[in-house]
């Protein structure tokens, strides 16, 4: 079994070499949610479908390990609360205009303050939110 501080630090630092890389090689922000947009709707360039092909392939390959450290309880959740819950993680990207990992990982590493804000935002929501469920009975 894994150390439970290996697999987090592993995924940071491909997170980190993911989005630095195609910064340097692409001009590319990776943020997710301009990276779906664009591979939906225009103008994709090909990159885009691979790259998120490359994301829902590493989600089906954490489910199946079904290693504790790859999945965090999500077999725990039911289907109509994770739908609802990307929902309202879709929704606040478009409100935000950006996502976690277009602001919190590529834009906090480039200093930009409009995404400081936007991270400390959608933080102080996720542990209100967490904090309801856990606490305040909530779904």
């Amino acid at each position: 079994m894994l150390d439970p501080f290996l697999a987090p630090l592993a995924g940071g630092v491909l997170i980190g070499l993911a989005s630095g890389g195609l910064y340097l090689l692409a001009g590319e922000i990776a943020g997710i949610t301009g990276i779906t947009r664009s591979a939906l709707i225009g103008p994709a360039r090909g990159w885009q479908a691979a790259f998120i092909a490359g994301l829902l392939a590493a989600g089906l390959a954490a489910a199946w390990a079904k290693g504790p450290a790859l999945v965090a309880g999500i077999e725990q959740t039911s289907l109509p609360v994770m739908v609802l819950a990307g929902l309202l993680v879709g929704l606040g990207t478009d409100i935000g205009n950006g996502c976690t990992s277009g602001h919190g990982v590529c834009g906090l590493s480039r200093l930009s303050r409009r995404s400081l804000a936007a991270v400390a935002v959608f933080m102080a929501a996720a542990a209100a939110t967490v904090y309801l469920v856990r606490h305040g009975g909530l779904l």
